[in-house]
């Protein structure tokens, strides 16, 4: 078995005299995208702030492989509108860069335009790119996003994910995320871990959807709604203009490459 990127054995954490995790244990391996769900308060942010050796656990192990580069994407920046703060100002607050690197990690994003905007006048889907720009620019071996698709409209998350998937492809490295999009993270992951508190169930897309565990947590009679979905690179519709697989989202089809 290759050596992980990131390990983590039993791991505790306890806050309030409440469990926010208890005994969670997994690996992150070289090049896979693993993401965590689950329901609000099931600790996934907490998670990954151990993993990240921005909190301590009360207990456990956190093994991480030497001089391992991790960018890391949060889940919210509140910025004050009134605070003249430009990206390319914002991005180097994380370190010296040139203009070239900065232009380069947009560039890779989709959202090189931006370099000299107003942080405060992106738009959502606008904003997402400059964290993923700005997670990039330590050329990592693990990203780590926590809802990287949040505030984004229903294309924008289904173009963010198939970004993530082609960044890693070219980067070569592995993604560790927390999503709540349940109807579209299940085709931009290969591995899923259910967590509240514990882990509940974990393994492929395929798998995981049909775990009783996971049901029980997210509740049969919602799931339609959800329209969780395996993949299949082999189907098609008939005149469907995509190459990637064509996955059914309730009534409509969502195409992801």
């Amino acid at each position: 078995m290759a050596e992980a990127l990131l390990e983590l054995e039993r791991i505790c954490l306890v806050r309030n005299k409440r469990h926010i995790l208890e005994n969670v244990s997994c690996r992150i391996e070289p090049g896979e995208i693993v993401t965590l769900i689950g329901p609000n308060g099931a600790g996934k942010t907490s998670l990954l702030k151990v993993a990240l050796g921005l909190s301590k656990s009360d207990s456990g192990r956190v093994q991480r492989s030497a001089e391992l580069r991790i960018g890391y994407m949060p889940q919210k920046l509140i910025v004050d509108r009134t605070f003249p703060l430009s990206v390319a100002r914002f991005m180097r607050l994380t370190g010296r860069y040139s203009d070239t690197e900065l232009q380069q990690a947009l560039a890779e994003v989709g959202a090189e335009r931006l370099l000299a905007a107003s942080l405060a006048n992106l738009s959502g889907g606008e904003l997402q790119r400059v964290l993923l720009g700005r997670a990039l620019l330590r050329k990592p071996q693990l990203l780590v996003l926590d809802e990287p698709v949040q505030g984004v409209d229903v294309q924008g998350q289904v173009d963010l994910f198939e970004l993530i998937g082609q960044l890693r492809d070219d980067f070569g490295c592995a993604v560790l995320m927390v999503s709540h999009d349940l109807h579209l993270v299940m085709a931009a992951t290969d591995r899923v871990i259910c967590l509240n508190q514990h882990i509940c169930c974990t393994g492929t897309p395929e798998a995981v959807q049909r775990d009783e565990q996971f049901l029980k947590l997210f509740g049969a009679a919602i799931l339609p709604h959800l329209a969780i979905y395996s993949h299949d690179a082999q189907h098609r519709h008939a005149n469907c203009p995509h190459q990637g697989c064509c996955c059914q989202l309730g009534e409509g089809t969502a195409h992801v490459r």
